[in-house]
């Protein structure tokens, strides 16, 4: 069998989950945490992650690097890495996993590539395999194969072809859709709450609108904890869909109603600890405590 070696960057929610299914499939999985929190410190240790002293340890014993982040650190991760691949002179791939525009992703490419690097372009749907998921890890470039060889391994792999941006494309509309109703959701039942009909409106929902309801009720509690995450992926859609002329108003509007719930008590639950008792109710009457908290 050949040795493999994955450095995830960095072992949060997702990451930790897939380093973990990737360990039990016989693969050496490593991190550098550097100065990420005691959580994201943690996770690693649980999921048996091997911590490595320094970034140029990492590029030097990984064949390949999985950026897995929150949008607005994908950057600065990158040039980190860029840094160390040009120090230890080793021709590392590292594919960016991350919620960003095609036109960052592209960026970083030529961040990677321009160091010594070979970078894949990729983007993930779908839960952490900590949770039982197997998500889809949507991959493009001239070279995927080391991605490649991680199909079945906890995550599945889908080769969407040879340019740079179309696997982040994929992953931009997608969200704009799973993310970005949410927020609506958020939204207007945060609207109902402020003029007095929320009852009314959850008996229309029930008698014309019940599977929209069932999702609503089965989704909603759990955004608090991750709407910090959510903004930057808000606004990464907002610039694709800007940059292809169409409005980024939607997403900006969507990058608002996660900063609203990232300012609710509950945000300060973590994805490992939310609490599955919250009600749609007592999250938005959450939310309706922050506006008019900004309002006083």
């Amino acid at each position: 069998m050949i040795h493999t070696t994955i450095g995830i960057l960095s072992p949060g929610d997702m990451g930790a989950g897939v380093g973990a299914s990737l360990k039990k499939s016989g693969i050496d999985t490593v991190t550098f945490v550097g100065n990420r929190s005691l959580r994201t410190r943690k996770l690693a240790e649980k999921a048996e992650f091997r911590l490595l002293e320094s970034m140029e340890t990492l590029v030097r014993e990984c064949d390949l690097i999985l950026s897995i982040l929150v949008p607005a650190e994908a950057e600065h991760l990158a040039s980190e890495v860029s840094r160390a691949i040009r120090a230890t002179q080793q021709k590392t791939f590292f594919a960016d996993c991350n919620a960003i525009s095609p036109d960052k992703s592209r960026r970083i490419a030529k961040l990677i590539n321009d160091s010594g690097g070979q970078f894949i372009d990729g983007g993930i749907i779908g839960g952490s395999p900590a949770r039982g998921d197997m998500p889809r890890f949507y991959v493009s470039g001239p070279d995927v194969k080391p991605i490649m060889n991680l199909d079945g391994k906890g995550i599945m792999v889908r080769h969407l072809g040879d340019s740079i941006g179309t696997a982040s494309g994929i992953k931009m509309c997608y969200a704009a859709l799973t993310k970005g109703t949410n927020t609506l959701q958020t939204a207007l039942l945060t609207a109902a709450e402020l003029m007095g009909i929320t009852n009314e409106l959850r008996d229309e929902f029930a008698s014309s609108q019940a599977p929209t309801l069932e999702q609503m009720d089965s989704g909603i509690f759990k955004l608090p904890p991750n709407s910090h995450r959510w903004i930057g992926e808000m606004e990464e859609i907002a610039d694709t869909f800007s940059n292809l002329g169409i409005t980024p108003l939607f997403h900006q509007g969507a990058a608002e109603i996660y900063k609203l719930l990232s300012q609710t008590d509950f945000a300060k639950e973590t994805p490992e600890n939310i609490n599955s008792d919250r009600t749609t109710s007592e999250t938005i009457q959450a939310v309706v405590s922050v506006l008019n908290n900004k309002k006083s």
